[in-house]
């Protein structure tokens, strides 16, 4: 990982889009300051492609395509997809799965839920988790104490000993039965709803995030971005970011924009 300022501006001058995680990349402590706002917002006008890519709820999905600064948004770590039509004025959501293989995986998502609570001390079921439509997020720090190391492990190799995928971010650890993630649905969506095929042109593409469950688009993108707290989960990643910023969390994903601005100019 190299300090973002030793990108070469040419780089920074040919990217034509920003895929973003949103926790602790564009939020700062678990909020959205104005200036990360701003950032978005600042890309989009200059005519740049923005994408939220995170494994936040359906609930907060429909909120952001609708509202935010954005041409779109993949919800629950890849489960679908939510734009807001601007012709049709309709929200419109993709999903990966079909309605019957997501409810068969919210069925069996409850007998996971039901022994993580009881073999995990101290985890609880994220406060969001009344919003999501396809997977099970664990909170491990957001509302509730944070959890040693080695409690986080043992909510992984729970769902895992399910057969369910698991992956952990800054706060939770999100599960879903599914052969998605953030990067195979971030593909699909280029392709059908841009017609973008990031696989001959991901060069033109930035990736921003700070955790593990980012580490496959860190390796996929090959200039991908980290804010400057992804070194607290170095040693988690597969994949770490080719760039990192001298910011944290939101200051960082500002730090990123303005770069980018710069170099456009």
């Amino acid at each position: 990982m190299e300090p973002l300022q030793n990108c070469p501006r040419e780089t920074l001058a040919a990217v034509r889009g920003v895929l973003t995680d949103i926790d602790d990349t564009v939020s700062s402590d678990g909020t959205l300051t104005a200036e990360a706002y701003g950032a978005l917002q600042a890309l989009k006008k200059a005519g740049l492609l923005v994408v939220p890519v995170t494994g936040r709820p359906a609930g907060w999905c429909d909120h952001i395509a609708r509202f935010w600064p954005v041409d779109a948004v993949v919800g629950e770590n890849g489960a679908f997809w939510m734009w807001h039509d601007r012709r049709q004025k309709r929200l419109r959501t993709r999903f990966i799965q079909s309605e019957e293989e997501r409810a068969e995986g919210r069925r069996r998502l409850e007998r996971v839920r039901a022994e993580i609570l009881q073999e995990v001390p101290g985890a609880g079921i994220a406060s969001d988790q009344p919003y999501r439509l396809a997977d099970l997020a664990i909170d491990f720090c957001e509302d509730v104490p944070p959890l040693p190391s080695a409690g986080v492990r043992r909510i992984v190799d729970i769902f895992e000993r399910h057969g369910a995928h698991a992956k952990v971010s800054s706060i939770h650890v999100n599960g879903w039965f599914g052969d998605y993630d953030k990067l195979t649905t971030s593909l699909t969506m280029m392709q059908e709803l841009f017609g973008v095929d990031l696989a001959a042109d991901k060069a033109a593409y930035v990736f921003s995030g700070d955790s593990p469950n980012d580490s496959p688009m860190f390796g996929y993108f090959p200039n991908a971005v980290g804010v400057a707290n992804v070194v607290e989960f170095a040693d988690l990643l597969e994949h770490r970011p080719r760039w990192i910023t001298s910011g944290r969390s939101g200051a960082g994903f500002v730090e990123l924009a303005k770069a980018l601005l710069a170099a456009r100019a």
